[in-house]
């Protein structure tokens, strides 16, 4: 009898080819698969994404609270309702952009699931918006302006380097929400998780494993023309030439 391979399964000789069942060599391989299967399942995927964050949920919102979004005075709760849902857009739409370092959080694949099944909810907002600034300006051209700004403003609103992580993390998760969140019900997230959201773009960090640190603030020396003697600073008339940089809020 000739061994034909090494699993378990041989052929008999002779002009048969008759095929044997090798039973002690199926289950050595059984048990060599097993064991591979066990290894496999114990190993963390590669591109994992490993943080414990701070727990950073918040109340839900109406849209005219301070530190939700541009506001918007004299806006209708319809209004309100069209802003959360315009500024939970561009945050997922920063965090497109900003997370693909992390694949595995899927906030590109999300948004464009966003945008494509939530089509007509975001369309919508959109022309309410519009109408509001049109209906608040002194004309449309201002009111288009002032539209323009609203937008850039938002947008630029949502950028984050220390928070990073955490905002990553927090609308990799809204984003997961949302595409499984009936059609016309979007809003409802972006109402519920707006706060959050906003908490998600002040650092801080891994919670598992805490460090802290005392960070450098950036300088610049004073251009006040009176503190200068030609090239000589007059520290005695205006104190230390050099001043922290205070970097705009978001």
């Amino acid at each position: 009898m000739g061994a034909d391979s090494n699993v378990g399964i041989t052929r008999t000789g002779g002009g048969r080819r008759e095929w044997e069942y090798d039973e002690m060599g199926m289950m050595r391989f059984a048990s060599a698969m097993a064991g591979a299967a066990v290894l496999m399942a114990a190993t963390p995927a590669s591109a994992q994404f490993f943080m414990k964050a701070k727990d950073l949920r918040g109340a839900r919102v109406v849209g005219d609270e301070s530190g939700i979004g541009q506001p918007l005075p004299g806006a209708t709760p319809a209004e309100l309702r069209a802003g959360v849902v315009w500024n939970m857009r561009a945050a997922l739409n920063v965090a497109a952009l900003q997370c693909q370092f992390e694949p595995v959080l899927l906030t590109v694949s999300n948004y464009n699931a966003i945008l494509a099944d939530h089509r007509e909810e975001l369309a919508n907002s959109f022309t309410t918006l519009t109408k509001y600034f049109e209906r608040t300006a002194a004309t449309k051209k201002a009111g288009q302006a002032a539209l323009d700004t609203f937008g850039t403003r938002t947008y630029a609103g949502f950028a984050t380097v220390n928070a990073q992580f955490n905002f990553c993390k927090v609308a990799s998760d809204i984003g997961r929400e949302a595409i499984f969140t009936p059609r016309g019900r979007f809003g409802e997230v972006a109402l519920d998780r707006m706060r959050e959201l906003r908490n998600s773009l002040t650092p801080w960090g891994e919670q598992q494993f805490p460090h802290y640190f005392n960070p450098t603030l950036a300088t610049l020396p004073r251009f006040d023309k009176d503190c200068w003697k030609k090239d000589a600073f007059d520290e005695k008339r205006c104190g230390e030439p050099l001043v922290p940089v205070v970097y705009a809020a978001r």
